[in-house]
């Protein structure tokens, strides 16, 4: 398995394996459409995709991860969103996913982002040092689905406020 910056070329296949990945998703209503493969189609159109990255083996590309700048009480911020993540459906329970959030972190941690955020299910990202923290909150999320990581901050040093997502996410 090797972990690499996409390229022009893996556009198409990170597209398909988004919306593969999401298709049916418990979190979606019933009969929905995914709609991650856009979200990350118009970060990058707009480059605010901070940094996307493939798994990929001799089969092709099997997993993408996508990290996003934040806004944190209405203003710019270096901290970033995580999300979305996917791997193709035949390949999920393997570790990519896994895979592609620590080199991801690490990178961003070398980058000198200060933290992460994400919304997602609290048992599968407590694992990689993510947890609910009153000081940063989601419009409209239960608090306990909104986790954050800091990287390259003191943890007595976590920024105060409401994130807001890139409009992306929204469109």
């Amino acid at each position: 398995m090797k972990i690499r910056l996409e390229s022009p070329a893996d556009i198409s296949a990170i597209e398909t394996l988004t919306y593969q990945a999401f298709e049916n998703h418990p979190h979606h209503e019933p009969g929905a459409k995914p709609t991650e493969h856009l979200i990350v189609n118009r970060l990058r159109e707009s480059g605010n995709l901070t940094l996307s990255l493939i798994a990929e083996d001799e089969t092709g590309v099997v997993g993408h991860i996508a990290f996003s700048p934040v806004a944190i009480a209405g203003k710019s911020s270096k901290w970033l969103g995580l999300g979305p993540v996917s791997v193709i459906p035949n390949r999920q329970k393997e570790g990519i996913g896994s895979q592609l959030i620590n080199e991801g972190l690490a990178q961003l941690k070398e980058a000198g982002v200060e933290g992460i955020v994400l919304l997602g299910e609290p048992d599968y990202y407590q694992r990689f040092g993510f947890a609910q923290d009153e000081r940063l909150t989601l419009a409209g999320v239960p608090p306990e689905y909104f986790l954050i990581k800091p990287l390259a901050v003191e943890p007595d040093a976590i920024p105060s406020g409401e994130v807001t997502y890139d409009p992306a996410f929204f469109e």
